[in-house]
């Protein structure tokens, strides 16, 4: 396939480019041509916005993954305002060019996060369940929709909503290990909060799968068929470290240091894949032991 990609020097871009760069040819958006390429390798194409692209229908597909770091830094009003209109404004001007189109592209593969389901508590979530109103879900609902804003009898349109995504190669992950290398590690407020998440390969074969496949349309939960709590995911990469899993960080101390944003880590999602194992995907990493053995057996 000739794929239009956003977010390609991301680590979900980045690893499906360099995972599938002999199967598909590519042309990212960036801002910066030159660290793409460092980043992608000089088989790329690049393209500096999404404005200056006048053949669209030279594409099979698009997959739209841009948007601003939603927890490196506290949400202020000007932080969230940010976080939305990088991800609303790419998708709406894709949205926009698809739909100017004469022969568009089949499939728009679009980003979104389990973010849109809120606080559930240890509610088992899939697709169908009902969300909770808060700054996430008006985050991720609105992302859907504009995607969702193509001409649908053109194209194909399947969201992303992406849990944790485990590697070594960045991440959240590397925020997560860092305490515990350090010997510090423990468990995140009660630690009976759920942590929905899924191995980097895991991830980018799903995306492959979702393009491959013609029937997959709507919102996909890309998250492992296992979620755990946070106690239990604490204890299995203290394991994977060689580290121990000693210490407790209170609520407070999440909430002092990372203000709203904690919230995402103190509540959770018990989120499990429903229509991607009902579609016929097969995960390699099904488990949270597996997936991080597999990180860190290096």
């Amino acid at each position: 396939m000739n794929i239009l990609m956003t977010g390609g020097t991301g680590l979900i871009g980045s690893e499906f480019i360099r995972k599938y760069a002999n199967e598909h040819s590519f042309t990212v958006v960036s801002r910066n041509a030159n660290k793409a390429r460092q980043v992608l390798g000089d088989s790329i194409q690049t393209l500096e916005s999404i404005a200056s692209l006048t053949n669209i229908e030279a594409f099979d597909a698009v997959i739209n993954l841009a948007g601003e770091p939603i927890a490196d830094k506290r949400w202020t009003d000007t932080q969230k305002k940010k976080i939305c209109d990088s991800r609303w404004s790419t998708t709406a001007e894709l949205v926009a060019k698809i739909n100017d189109s004469d022969k568009p592209p089949k499939t728009l593969i679009s980003g979104s996060a389990i973010g849109f389901y809120g606080n559930q508590g240890d509610r088992l979530v899939t697709e169908e369940t009902h969300p909770y109103d808060e700054f996430t879900h008006d985050l991720c609902a609105k992302w859907e929709t504009i995607a969702n804003g193509v001409n649908l009898n053109r194209t194909r349109v399947a969201t992303l909503r992406t849990g944790v995504v485990l590697s070594d190669k960045g991440g959240a992950l590397d925020k997560m290990a860092l305490p515990f290398k350090l010997g510090v590690g423990g468990t995140l407020g009660s630690g009976d909060q759920y942590l929905a998440w899924i191995h980097l390969q895991d991830m980018v074969r799903a995306i492959a799968f979702l393009l491959e496949h013609d029937a997959c349309k709507g919102p996909f939960n890309l998250t492992a068929p296992e979620p755990v709590t946070n106690k239990a995911f604490s204890k299995s990469l203290a394991s994977a470290l060689g580290r121990p899993c000693l210490f407790n960080v209170p609520s407070f101390v999440m909430k002092m240091a990372m203000g709203e944003s904690s919230t995402m880590i103190l509540e959770g999602q018990r989120v499990i894949p429903k229509k991607l194992t009902t579609a016929g995907f097969k995960f390699d990493y099904p488990t949270v032991d597996e997936a991080l053995s597999e990180i860190y057996s290096a």
